[in-house]
């Protein structure tokens, strides 16, 4: 059995945002084990404000990708998904963010992990929170919900909209924390 390791994966989109999110996780589950999904949350723009209010979740997966090949399947989704990048923090179609794979730290030209910004935005932690409050930052030491707990959630509001579940042949599992 190859190894599998674990990883979260923010997603956003402020461009028919239910559709593109929806079809990110189906193109994920291609390549990797879904084994939870957060809800999803409307939140403000961040970076630029003069824009539509975004969708953002967050997905926990199983992967044997290393962490630069599902950054590679990440950016490629985005692309399938028409996500052209102009305006930095500009409107998108989709936006995937690897936040954490397996508790790794690496700094290199093309990634950065853990997600160099995550502990400063409520629209990760939330999702991560529903996900695994108890998930420790492998550089802060602090667990999601002392991070959200620091910077709180205002104008975070969760939606009647939910993604597609975890593979049903996986299961759900507890995330690892």
């Amino acid at each position: 059995m190859p190894f599998m390791a674990s990883a979260f994966i923010g997603l956003g989109s402020n461009i028919n945002p239910e559709t593109h999110l929806a079809a990110a996780v189906r193109l994920l589950r291609e390549r990797v084990a879904l084994t939870g999904a957060s809800p999803v949350y409307r939140t403000p723009p961040w970076g630029v404000a003069d824009q539509a209010w975004f969708l953002n979740a967050l997905v926990w997966v199983e992967t044997a990708l290393p962490p630069e090949a599902l950054l590679d399947l990440m950016q490629d989704i985005e692309r399938k998904r028409g996500r052209v990048r102009t305006v930095r923090y500009g409107p998108r179609t989709l936006d995937l963010d690897l936040l954490d794979y397996d508790g790794i730290v690496l700094n290199t030209e093309r990634l950065i992990l853990p997600h160099p910004r995550m502990h400063e935005r409520g629209f990760v932690l939330v999702p991560l929170c529903d996900l695994a409050p108890s998930w420790r930052h492998p550089v802060l030491g602090r667990t999601a919900r002392q991070l959200l707990d620091e910077i709180g959630q205002a104008q975070i509001e969760r939606v009647a909209f939910t993604l597609p579940g975890p593979d049903a042949a996986q299961g759900a599992a507890a995330p690892r924390s």
